[in-house]
């Protein structure tokens, strides 16, 4: 089996020993994504369509896209924010909805306010 690993650069993959995205057996495991660069705290909105970005960024480095995804796990600090979420992850799963998991949860930083993880397929 070869496994193939993929590094955004971000500043806590170096400090907690992780990649962006790891491809083995025909799966894309993503990690845990949250805001990529400059975060706006309180803004879960942009916050919520940069960590989709960055996914998004790791699918298509592995080989895969957001309608491969067959699993996705949301966690939020605080669980009333994420019905503002809803029409950005309409908008990137809509035709091809993955099961899904919302846990409300500490993040990495108190100004994040969403981190997605993802798993993905690649395409036959």
């Amino acid at each position: 089996m070869t496994i193939r690993r993929i590094s955004s650069g971000g500043q806590y993959e170096a400090k907690v020993g992780y990649c962006r995205a790891v491809v083995a057996n025909g799966f894309v495991f993503v990690a845990g994504t949250c805001a990529q660069g400059k975060i706006i705290p309180n803004d879960i909105v942009g916050q919520c369509k940069s960590a989709l970005q960055a996914i998004e960024k790791a699918l298509d480095e592995a080989g895969s896209n957001l309608a491969h995804v067959v699993r996705v796990n949301y966690y939020l600090p605080d669980m009333s924010e994420f019905e503002l979420c809803w029409p950005l992850l309409v908008e990137a799963f809509g035709e091809n909805p993955p099961a899904a998991t919302v846990t409300e949860c500490n993040l990495i930083t108190p100004e994040d306010r969403i981190e997605i993880e993802v798993t993905a397929v690649l395409p036959d």
